[in-house]
C-alpha cells in the first residue's frame, strides 16, 4: 500500500499545481508584481514546500540522504525541467524571451551550489547554536543573494512590459479577484505542502522495503515527486504564455531549496546535516547541479543564436547531464 499512497499524494500535488499556477498567473496580471518576481518569490516558494517538508520529514527522522539529496535531486530535475521544455519548445526560443534579470537568480544559484559542493567535501561538523556552519552559511548567503537582486539594477525592464502585450490563452481563473486569487493560492500551497510530507514518509518506507540506498531514493525518486509542482508550474505557465513566470519558477525554486538545509539542519539531533550525508553520490548530483546551472546561465547570457538547434544545445546538454548524473547515482 506504500505505494499506492505515494501515487495518490503524487496525483494531489500534480492537481494543486496546476491550480497554483493559473492563481499565480492572476496575481502576476492583476497586481504590480510581473512574471518573473511572482515566479521567483510566490510560485517558486509555493512549489518548494514538497521540498521543506520532505526534508525536514527526514531530518526529523535521522535520514540524512533523503534530507539532503531530496534538495540536490530536486534542483538537478528543476533544471532537467526546464531545459526539457526549452529542447520541445525550442522554436518558441523561451530561454531568449526571458528577462535578463533571471541571470541575477541563476548567478545565486551556482554560488550556493558551489557552497553545497565546498560542504560535502570538507564535512564541516562545526555548530553554531545548533546549527550546523556549512548550513547557517548557506542560509546567510541566500538572504544576503535575495537582498542584493532586489537592489541592483534591472537588465532589460523592457522586458517585463514586452511579454504582456503577447496574446495570453484563457486561463481559467482568470475572472478572480486579486484578493481571491492570492486566497486560492495560499490554500492550494498547503495542500501541496501536505502532500510533500506524504511523499517523504512513503517516499523513505519504500527505500527500506526494496533495498534501494537512500542516497538514490533522495536524489532521485523523492526529488522527482516533489519536483513535480515545478513541472507543472513550468507547463501551465508556458500555456498561458508567461515565459517569465515559468524561467522565474525553476531558478527561484531552485536558490530557495538551499535555503531548506538551514531550516532542516537544527532538527537533525546526530550533529550536521550535510556532514551525515553520503558523501560519494551526492557529490555526484551537485557537480551534475553546478554543470547545468552554468549551461542555464550561458543560454540567458546568449541572445540570437542563428539556428534552432544552435540555440537548444545548451538545453539537449543539460537533458543528457541528467540522465547521466542519475545513472551514475543509481550505479554508484
Amino acid at each position: 500500500m506504500v505505494f499506492v499512497y505515494f501515487l495518490i499524494a503524487g496525483i494531489i500535488t500534480v492537481y494543486a499545481s496546476i491550480k497554483l499556477s493559473q492563481y499565480a498567473d492572476v496575481i502576476s496580471e492583476k497586481t504590480a508584481m510581473g512574471g518573473m518576481m511572482v515566479g521567483t518569490l510566490l510560485l517558486a516558494g509555493a512549489t518548494s514546500l514538497p521540498e521543506v517538508s520532505t526534508s525536514f520529514s527526514a531530518a526529523v527522522i535521522g535520514n540524512a540522504d533523503i534530507a539532503v539529496g531530496n534538495m540536490i535531486g530536486s534542483n538537478l530535475f528543476n533544471l532537467f525541467i526546464l531545459a526539457g521544455f526549452d529542447f520541445l519548445l525550442r522554436k518558441r526560443r523561451i530561454l531568449d524571451r526571458a528577462s535578463r534579470n533571471n541571470i541575477y537568480t541563476a548567478l545565486l544559484g551556482i554560488l550556493l551550489t558551489v557552497l553545497v559542493i565546498m560542504a560535502l567535501w570538507l564535512r564541516i561538523e562545526t555548530q553554531v547554536l545548533g546549527i550546523g556552519l556549512d548550513a547557517l552559511i548557506i542560509g546567510i548567503t541566500y538572504i544576503v543573494g535575495m537582498v542584493l537582486i532586489n537592489k541592483l539594477p534591472s537588465l532589460d525592464p523592457a522586458a517585463e512590459a514586452a511579454a504582456e502585450e503577447e496574446e495570453e490563452p484563457d486561463n481559467p481563473s482568470a475572472t478572480l479577484s486579486p484578493k481571491a486569487a492570492i486566497v486560492r493560492f495560499i490554500i492550494a500551497a498547503l495542500v501541496i505542502l501536505g502532500a510533500g510530507t506524504a511523499l517523504s514518509i512513503t517516499g523513505d518506507q519504500i527505500a527500506i522495503i526494496t533495498g534501494i540506498g537512500s542516497s538514490f531514493i533522495g536524489s532521485f525518486l523523492i526529488a522527482a515527486a516533489t519536483s513535480l509542482p515545478e513541472a507543472i508550474a513550468v507547463f501551465v505557465a508556458l500555456r498561458l504564455n508567461n515565459v517569465n513566470m515559468a524561467v522565474g519558477a525553476i531558478l527561484g525554486s531552485n536558490i530557495f531549496n538551499m535555503i531548506i538545509l538551514a531550516l532542516s539542519d537544527p532538527v537533525y539531533r546526530e550533529g550536521s546535516l550535510i556532514a551525515a550525508a553520503t558523501p560519494g553520490a551526492t557529490m555526484i548530483i551537485a557537480s551534475g547541479v553546478f554543470i547545468m546551472s552554468l549551461l542555464a546561465l550561458y543560454s540567458l547570457i546568449r541572445r540570437n543564436s542563428a539556428t534552432v538547434m544552435t540555440y537548444a544545445l545548451p538545453s539537449l546538454i543539460i537533458v543528457i547531464i541528467y540522465f547521466v548524473a542519475s545513472y551514475m547515482n543509481f550505479t554508484y
